[in-house]
């Protein structure tokens, strides 16, 4: 069993594949300062709860956007699961080139989105992950990273207006009933959806014009199933999708 582990500044995703299949999957809050110790404990408990434990695992691959938390999971692994841990970054065989001006800028977490968007579509395609920004990656026809766009996330957004607005205090997104709020309320809501729809179709429809007009976007990430029914470009959510890509790159990397 392969333990497939993307770590975003916000949240952590697990998932336990058997072969191609994933059969289990976690998510918890990242903790920049979580110690290997620490880790395995969370982890141990989360995989008791499936019936799994470390020695049913044959194999780990990491992709982390906190770097001390990429070195922590390797001491997990040497000290708990008596595994080699696989950490996406220069070096690795991921199978797809990179053509944007310094290879080795690209997040692990954007290379490994495009890697799962072209292995779903085949073609030129584009992967969108809400996460704590939103993140555009691109890919050609012929399979080639070629860059993309970041945004402002969601959560990040609602978090500095609600900081710094002493009358607006947080809530929680729902559909809004039109875009002319007739509460405080009612107007973020309308804001943050109608507005991040928006911002993501503008960004997408750019991209997709310099692709050739016919790029597939694929969503992911915690905040995809809120704003991806207002939009126009995105048809297609996949929550799954950073964990397919780090399946595929150990597969890359393995034998």
């Amino acid at each position: 069993m392969l333990l497939a582990i993307d770590v975003g500044n916000t949240q952590t995703h697990v998932g336990a594949f058997e072969g191609e299949a994933l059969q289990q999957s976690w998510r918890f809050q990242t903790r920049a300062g979580a110690t290997g110790d620490e880790l395995a404990e969370r982890l141990s408990g989360l995989l008791k709860l499936r019936g799994i434990g470390f020695d049913d695992l044959g194999g780990l691959v990491v992709s982390s956007v906190v770097p001390p938390l990429g070195t922590e999971y390797e001491r997990l692994a040497e000290q708990y699961m008596d595994l080699g841990c696989l950490i996406v970054g220069p070096g690795i065989r991921s199978g797809m080139a990179i053509e944007i001006d310094s290879p080795a800028e690209v997040g692990a977490d954007r290379l490994v989105n495009a890697i799962a968007a072209y292995d779903t579509v085949g073609d030129v395609c584009v992967g969108v992950d809400f996460g704590t920004g939103i993140n555009f990656d691109a890919v050609s026809a012929d399979g080639a990273y070629l860059g993309g766009a970041i945004a402002p996330g969601v959560e990040i957004s609602l978090t500095a207006l609600t900081e710094r607005a002493a009358r607006i205090s947080r809530i929680d997104l729902f559909e809004p009933k039109s875009a002319i709020g007739t509460s405080s309320r009612a107007a973020i809501q309308a804001g943050v959806l109608f507005g991040f729809a928006g911002l993501v179709d503008g960004i997408g429809r750019r991209i997709n014009k310099e692709l050739g007009g016919e790029a597939r976007f694929i969503a992911t990430g915690g905040f995809a199933s809120t704003i991806v029914p207002f939009t126009e470009t995105i048809t297609e959510i996949d929550e799954l999708l950073t964990l397919k890509g780090l399946r595929i790159i150990h597969e890359r990397n393995s034998g």
